[in-house]
């Protein structure tokens, strides 16, 4: 049945060859990984640092100051790429209205989002996948909307890494839509995330990865005086937020509690973003975000969507949430001064290189099963072709049970195969892959008779 197959301890064959061999980067994703800019991205974090302030519950009419103009001049960034799309690309504020709370909301609010949409090439393909970033920012008091606010790091890093890969791809073509976003709110609550996330399940979108990047530009942590701009980290969830009820039982009967959507999300940005980057390592971090913080990926895996969230190593908390000052010689505040531009470009690379190969592959593989209905030492596995995008080929992963990667690929291009290991011993998933190696998300199987 199996026509070819690859079996490689690290990376892996250009589809077409016969041997073992190592993957090549793709040439196209490459170039674009060249194009990222520290210029561009210090240009990004010193026009948003410009406002004054990016509160939430700051003006949202004033032309030059406040979350308002921030928005405003985060699309009007998106408006000037899109010109190079060919019609693909639009932009605009998407605005909410919401009440006081009692908690971090005390008046009315009109919330927006800055968001692009990079349609994609195949309008048969709905698939969506989406980067975000946090416009709004704060100092000690969450509450103060007038104080001198910089937010460089906290988020001001990870809206320059959504504008700047927006400029990037804008010129290029995918088969799937791609979203761009600059979310208000997140210091009061989440609040725009948590409207992008209830419209996405509302309105039934196929988005199939959000990528959140909060506070990514920073190398130098407090107290333990680290210095190292060659780790990020990914948080996922484990066990899933949305409808763990309904699934609790069939993830515990095949121990399948580090395999959930998020879970191999992180392995994709891990296994991608290191092929592309040089001299950065990714760090799967085994939560869904920090102790007493949290991050926009949240209401999306609340709403059963696969989300990380991507943070820098080592983070300085003299520059998070902190009023402008100096107290013993120790400057506080969030200033771009203690940004490491470097690291801001590797970070924003790994984003680009994960959207381009997530965006230019076949959709995924459907009703992965895998076979138990007789005792065996082999494993067989069975698919269905994906329903978008031009399919070549299936990777077949595997690993061992303790195992936090995935440790071997096999390549077929049939839809279904049989493996001399025990499906007893290993967790295995299933990824379609097109001619020029763009992978899919991993699926595992559902078992099957």
């Amino acid at each position: 049945m199996v026509k070819k197959l690859l079996i490689a301890a690290a990376c892996f064959a250009a589809l077409p060859a016969k041997t073992q061999t190592f993957v090549v980067r793709d040439p196209v994703i490459s170039q674009m990984i060249a194009e990222v800019s520290t210029d561009s991205l210090r240009d990004h974090i010193n026009n948003l640092v410009a406002f004054g302030t990016r509160h939430t519950l700051s003006s949202t009419t004033d032309p030059k100051k406040g979350i308002g103009a921030a928005r405003e001049w985060v699309v009007k960034k998106f408006r000037d790429y899109a010109r190079n799309s060919k019609g693909r690309m639009t932009a605009y504020v998407d605005t909410t209205t919401l009440a006081p709370d009692g908690k971090r909301v005390n008046k009315s609010l009109s919330l927006g989002n800055a968001i692009a949409i990079l349609k994609g090439t195949d309008t048969a393909d709905k698939r969506i996948f989406l980067i975000s970033g946090h416009l709004d920012n704060r100092v000690s008091d969450v509450m103060n909307v007038n104080a001198e606010t910089p937010g460089a790091n906290d988020d001001g890093s990870g809206v320059a890494a959504v504008i700047e890969c927006a400029r990037v791809m804008s010129r290029r073509e995918f088969p799937a839509t791609i979203i761009f976003v600059a979310v208000s709110g997140e210091e009061q609550g989440l609040l725009g995330a948590g409207y992008l996330a209830g419209k996405a399940r509302k309105e039934n979108w196929d988005l199939q990865a959000v990528l959140n990047n909060d506070i990514m530009g920073s190398n130098h942590s407090n107290e333990t005086d680290i210095i190292d701009n060659t780790r990020l980290r990914v948080f996922s969830e484990g066990l899933p937020a949305f409808e763990l009820d309904k699934k609790a039982a069939g993830i515990r009967s095949l121990g399948m509690e580090n395999d959930g959507p998020s879970r191999q999300l992180a392995r994709y940005v891990k296994e991608t973003g290191e092929r592309y980057v040089d001299h950065l390592e990714l760090v799967m971090i085994y939560r869904n975000d920090r102790f007493l913080r949290g991050g926009d990926h949240t209401p999306f895996v609340q709403k059963g969507f696969a989300a990380v969230r991507l943070t820098e190593m080592n983070e300085n908390f003299n520059h998070q949430h902190q009023d402008i000052r100096k107290e013993n010689g120790v400057q506080f505040g969030d200033l771009a001064q203690f940004m490491d531009f470097e690291y801001l470009r590797k970070n924003t690379a790994v984003n680009l290189a994960c959207l381009a190969n997530l965006a230019a592959s076949p959709g995924l593989p459907v009703d992965v099963t895998i076979d138990v209905k007789d005792l065996t030492n082999s494993t067989y596995l069975s698919w269905k072709k994906p329903l978008a995008g031009k399919c070549y080929g299936y990777y077949i992963l595997m690993r061992e049970t303790t195992a936090a990667q995935w440790q071997k690929k096999f390549f077929t291009t049939e839809t279904g195969i049989r493996l001399p290991y025990s499906k007893d011993n290993y967790f295995f998933a299933v990824q379609s892959v097109d001619e020029k190696g763009h992978e899919s998300l991993a699926i595992p199987p559902v078992v099957g008779r």
